[in-house]
């Protein structure tokens, strides 16, 4: 699949339920909480955030992401969309979509070893909050 050519809001909406399931998997796999579906919400909640996926994004563009990756992102960045957070400000929530067509794309292209990776770092991000 060509980067250049993927449709933005297609990979968003892919990446978006692949890093959710990525989440929860994280999440009721890593709590001894009784498998309390309460509880394990608001532990995903820090991780699919629009502000924080933004944060991780933010700093995997320093440097982790390939040319290849970092070109979808800015694409997907700048792509004018009408959907807005009620909670994120417009860039973070651009930023936001960018990292969720990044896995996307990465879902799509049946990278698996790289989707591990971006997501192994956003949640490293993330948690040094």
């Amino acid at each position: 699949m060509n980067p250049a050519q993927a449709n933005v809001n297609a990979l968003a909406f892919v990446g978006d339920a692949v890093y959710e399931l990525y989440i929860r998997s994280m999440v009721s796999g890593g709590l001894s909480n009784g498998g309390k579906a309460d509880l394990m919400h608001k532990k995903a909640i820090k991780y699919v955030r629009a502000e924080s996926q933004a944060r991780a994004i933010k700093q995997m563009m320093n440097g982790f992401l390939t040319e290849e990756e970092l070109g979808l992102v800015k694409r997907a960045r700048n792509h004018k969309t009408p959907n807005r957070s009620r909670s994120a400000g417009a860039v973070e929530y651009r930023l936001a979509t960018a990292f969720e067509a990044l896995v996307g794309f990465l879902h799509a292209s049946g990278d698996d070893e790289r989707i591990r990776a971006i997501m192994a770092k956003a949640v490293e991000i993330i948690e040094e909050e």
